[in-house]
């Protein structure tokens, strides 16, 4: 019978947890681990082409399935490589565990090659790290590791020296039970009647939800409907809440479109629901109550008049039969007017002759995409202007995701995310929406994609330009230094990679492209050549940056369309009581 080794024991705890694969790269200081992977025939090893590609993939996953999901890096550059998607994936509060190698136990502190401190230089990054320094604290470390990844949820570190992942184990492992399934956390009485309380005395009630209301629709909908209260939220929230929702008024921020700016300034009462928005600058900064699982989220974006600690779905379920008085339809009407004339406006400035303009205008890209992509679509979103046309023409619809880096806000995260919500799911159609910026920082993973036939669709908005940043330019009154870059074919590098490919320059070409690829068995690539000049300022800007746009010369911004939510709120009008 073969000798259990401390790697043997560390495959058998991240299968008791449930995990499924590793991503990662194989290397010297790996090895014992990877062959353990080998040995067990029930755990995958996914070679990406760079470590930081496999924490995303890993936290792509996590958020995918809500299960532990596994990334590893070799000593040393390996596992320096993760830092970025391990912040992406802790910020995202996806359950992540990082196995990080480390050089010969006898060789730490003597400057030996490749010698790193990942306990301290991945700290920063996760919410849990931990060497493990001799055979005797192993599978204890390994279980504790994972059960601090998914009660965080976020990402924990796992240090292990090459040569004790490969001694032999001190002890039987035995078998244990993580606890996977979080608990649901009831607010105290006292405050849902103070709650309850607040809502009642208010005269008008907007709602702004962020991903916290995961769960919880029915409940912030029968809320909004007592209260009246038009229902705002954030790009992460959007998935969660916007869809057949008739009392939306769209988003705030730099990506925000239509009258929520409008509904939270001029409410009475903003209710905050399983929202942790980082942009204060955006909030109205009074009047305000905040409902959060996570009491550490409590009142750190803005001043509250009350601080409720508890999941979305259950606070309001208790809050609800406490509400005793009937709300005017006034305000809500009022919202939803403005809402629908916001989208209309800028709907009609983007839609005019726009299916001839070449270059093809990244809205209409967006609007078709939206259009020939799977109802159950995972669409992975690239950091940029891809953000927005996302924000504004995705539909949601409740089996649809849209996962990207949006609270670290990290470049390139697109299609390494791509690639680990591939692999959980199953066949599910994924949507890579990417920026050349962002493409190009880890183009290797197209390889990843090939190699594994994954079901990715690459859509490359290349408008040899980084968007956003040019974008940030305008805003501060500088001219654009930087930001733009040759024209590159990422058709020509995709068909060299192995996978069909499409470049489309002509706006006529960009739906045949698109429902082609869709088509396509596997992984396919489509090209858009968008235009550079088209860039989105949100709804609510201060007069320092409309100066900053009109002293930078020379650029065409504007504010874009939003797809299918105007139609949304047009029908949301006619089923409302007209003052």
């Amino acid at each position: 019978m073969a000798t259990e080794r401390i790697a043997d024991q560390l495959v058998q705890v991240l299968l008791e947890a449930g995990a499924e694969r590793i991503y990662g790269v194989v290397g010297d200081s790996l090895n014992p681990v990877v062959d353990a992977v080998r040995r067990s025939g029930r755990l995958e090893w996914v070679y990406v082409r760079n470590e930081e590609a496999g924490a995303f993939a890993a936290a792509a996953e996590a958020q995918t399935t809500g299960r532990l999901a596994v990334c590893a890096g070799s000593c040393g550059p390996g596992n320096t490589h993760l830092v970025q998607g391990l912040y992406d994936a802790r910020r995202s509060g996806a359950p992540v565990l990082a196995l990080a190698s480390q050089i010969p136990s006898r060789q730490i502190g003597t400057d030996y090659f490749q010698e790193t401190r990942p306990d301290r230089l991945l700290g920063e990054a996760a919410d849990y790290t931990v060497q493990v320094a001799h055979s005797g604290q192993m599978p204890r470390l390994a279980r504790i590791a994972v059960q601090e990844a998914m009660g965080a949820p976020g990402t924990a570190v796992l240090v292990l020296p090459g040569d004790v992942a490969d001694e032999e184990a001190s002890a039987p492992a035995g078998t244990a039970a993580p606890c996977l399934a979080p608990a649901t956390v009831h607010p105290d009485p006292g405050a849902v009647r103070e709650l309850a309380r607040r809502l009642d005395a208010a005269e008008s009630v907007a709602l702004f939800c962020g991903a916290g209301v995961r769960g919880a629709r029915d409940a912030v909908l029968s809320l909004a409907d007592r209260l009246n209260a038009p229902v705002g939220h954030t790009l992460r929230g959007k998935e969660w809440i916007q869809y057949g929702n008739p009392f939306d008024v769209g988003m705030i921020g730099l990506l925000g479109y239509g009258a929520c700016h409008e509904a939270l300034h001029e409410a009475d009462l903003v209710l905050m629901l399983g929202c942790d928005f980082p942009y204060d600058e955006f909030l109205p900064g009074r009047d305000t109550v905040q409902v959060d699982r996570d009491a550490r989220r409590l009142g750190r974006r803005t001043p509250l008049v009350q601080a409720v600690h508890g999941d979305v779905g259950a606070t309001l379920e208790e809050v609800l039969p406490l509400l005793t008085r009937d709300h005017p339809e006034r305000f809500l009407v009022s919202m939803l007017k403005r809402h629908e004339r916001a989208l209309s406006k800028v709907v009609e400035a983007y839609t005019h002759d726009i299916e001839r303009m070449r270059p093809i205008h990244p809205e209409y890209a967006a609007r078709l995409l939206d259009e020939a992509a799977d109802d159950d679509a995972v669409f992975t979103v690239d950091t940029g202007m891809n953000n927005v046309w996302a924000a504004r023409y995705l539909s949601p619809n409740g089996r649809r995701r849209i996962i990207g880096s949006f609270t670290h806000g990290s470049m390139a995260n697109a299609l390494p995310h791509a690639i680990g919500a591939a692999f959980a799911g199953g066949g599910r159609q994924v949507v890579a929406m990417a920026g050349d910026g962002g493409l190009s920082m880890l183009m290797g993973e197209l390889l990843t994609v090939v190699q594994y036939r994954l079901p990715v669709k690459t859509v490359v908005f290349n408008n040899a330009s980084l968007g956003m940043v040019k974008l940030e330019m305008m805003v501060d009154g500088l001219p654009s230094f930087g930001t733009d870059h040759p024209q590159a074919d990422f058709s020509a590098i995709a068909r060299a990679c192995g996978m069909p490919a499409w470049r489309v320059e002509d706006p006529a070409g960009v739906d045949g492209a698109l429902r082609e690829a869709f088509a396509a068995d596997g992984p396919a690539l489509v090209e858009l050549v968008t235009d550079s000049n088209a860039l989105s300022i949100p709804a609510h800007i201060k007069a320092g940056q409309v100066k900053g746009f009109a002293l930078s010369a020379g650029r065409t911004v504007l504010e874009g369309g939003v797809g299918k939510m105007l139609d949304l709120a047009r029908s949301n009008l006619r089923n409302v009581p007209r003052p």
